[in-house]
């Protein structure tokens, strides 16, 4: 169908509006016609019904019982009467009684019986043996006591004709403006798209290292300034996520390369050295440490890129929230235990909530384990489970040095770290917050950051509550 309308935009509208401006223009015309033609025939049968009553006056009766046709005009009258009608008249028996001379011997149709109940018959058409259309009315009539009946009939060869022009007319003059409205409506087309010819021929010139470039929109207001405005936002979009990319490969890298160096310096050291047993056990042991961390990173990394990449099925459930948290809170025991740091865990041991347990599982030992690496010792950190509206909340509150405010929208950016040397000297990644970031949202939850430099941080995590779960009150 494409193929025969044509490929471009442009020839398939002209040539799907000129089709349809046809087919309207051709309905018109023929409506236009059928009622042309049907007033053309009125006023014909309304001038035969003039024409009979004249016929009628006209009709006399002789002393010796025959027909005559007279008028006040005499002869000369009758002359015209004769050149102008078609007349038949019958008696009441459908005896012929006159016929015009024009009819050459030819009759209007069979002999007609009309009477008292039944006095003149619908005017109709017929068609004389030489193809001539007659239009045709018959009526009775009194002459001096007797009954005849009138058939009076003219040529419906002028209406034809009239009607025949005006088709003629339209014949010619139809296809003229079609052709004349589809040259305007291809230019007009043409006009139209163009601004959609300049967004492709411009867009074709956008390449990955040009992403900042965008399309020049004369009409914002119109629907191809609505595509052209689409068209830059998803450059926009794509800009940003080249961006992100971009500084996430340079950063990934940066992150995998500082283990590595630390350990070939380890080992190119203890090459050029001669050590004892405990020394080397010291050396591998320094050796080890950097490869748990770029396991941990490259765990991590491998999360992100799976969770980016949507191949991470969820399985919510109804979890409880106090059990997630202590759970959590054990894996950690043993670092908060070296560290001399209290760790309470309170809640509501009936509070459940809405999500992946495994994810959320993760995001709050990530949580913890920061609380954990960046409270000092002999610290304190404090969780807390309760129902915040519609949904569960999760505080963790430490008592580290906090986050300054330039510092608290950046933190939940992959490898973006408050204190760089220091972080690195806890053995993070970057990448913990984010990841807990990520396992939230996808759990339809979200994550606050409250801080103040020196008085710690308080992470709450709220997460949606069981679907079938009736909210008790608020429990601290």
């Amino acid at each position: 169908m494409i193929t025969l309308l044509g490929k471009s935009l442009r020839s398939r509208l002209t040539i799907l509006y000129g089709l349809l401006l046809t087919l309207a223009l051709a309905l018109y015309a023929g409506g236009t016609s059928v009622y042309f033609l049907h007033n053309l025939r009125q006023q014909l049968d309304l001038g035969l019904d003039r024409d009979i009553e004249t016929v009628e006056g006209l009709l006399r009766l002789s002393s010796e019982g025959h027909l005559e046709i007279g008028s006040d005009e005499g002869e000369a009258r009758e002359s015209d009467f004769e050149r102008g009608y078609l007349l038949e008249v019958f008696s009441a028996d459908g005896f012929l009684l006159y016929r015009s001379n024009e009819l050459e011997g030819a009759a209007l149709g069979p002999p007609v019986h009309l009477n008292a109940n039944h006095r003149h018959e619908p005017t109709q058409t017929i068609r004389l043996s030489n193809g001539t259309r007659i239009r045709v009315a018959s009526r009775i009539h009194r002459v001096e006591g007797q009954s005849l009946v009138l058939r009076l009939g003219v040529s419906e060869e002028p209406l034809w004709r009239e009607f025949w022009e005006m088709v003629g007319v339209l014949s010619i003059g139809l296809p003229i403006i079609v052709l004349l409205i589809g040259l305007a409506g291809y230019a007009l087309a043409g006009r139209a798209l163009l601004p959609v010819d300049l967004m492709a021929r411009h867009a074709a010139k956008i390449s990955a290292e040009r992403l900042d470039a965008r399309l020049a929109i004369s009409n914002p207001d119109d629907e191809l300034g609505h595509l052209g405005q689409a068209f830059n936002l998803t450059l926009g979009r794509l800009e940003g996520s080249f961006d992100q990319l971009r500084r996430f490969t340079a950063d990934a890298s940066h992150e995998l390369r500082t283990p590595l160096t630390a350990i070939r310096s380890v080992g190119e050291v203890a090459l050029q050295k001669t050590g004892d047993g405990p020394y080397y056990r010291d050396i591998i042991g320094s050796m080890l440490e950097e490869v748990n961390r770029l396991t941990r990173l490259v765990e991590s990394l491998l999360t992100i890129s799976r969770a980016d990449a949507g191949q991470i099925d969820l399985h919510q459930a109804p979890v409880n929230a106090l059990e997630l948290v202590q759970e959590a809170a054990t894996l950690l025991e043993s670092l908060a235990e070296e560290k001399q740091q209290n760790v309470v865990v309170e809640g509501n041991p009936s509070i459940t909530l809405w999500g992946d347990r495994l994810i959320l599982r993760q995001a709050v030992i990530n949580l913890l384990d920061n609380a954990v690496k960046y409270s000092p010792v002999g610290g304190s950190i404090r969780v807390d489970v309760c129902f915040d509206v519609d949904t569960v909340a999760i505080e963790i509150q430490d008592s580290g040095p906090g986050i300054s405010v330039e510092h608290r929208e950046k933190v939940f950016e992959r490898f973006y770290r408050v204190d760089e040397a220091r972080t690195r000297a806890e053995g993070g990644t970057g990448l913990g917050l984010s990841i807990v970031k990520w396992a939230v949202l996808v759990n339809a939850g979200s994550i606050d950051l409250v801080s103040e430099p020196g008085e710690g941080c308080t992470f709450t995590i709220r997460i949606p509550a069981s679907k079938t779960h009736t909210l008790p009150h608020k429990s601290s």
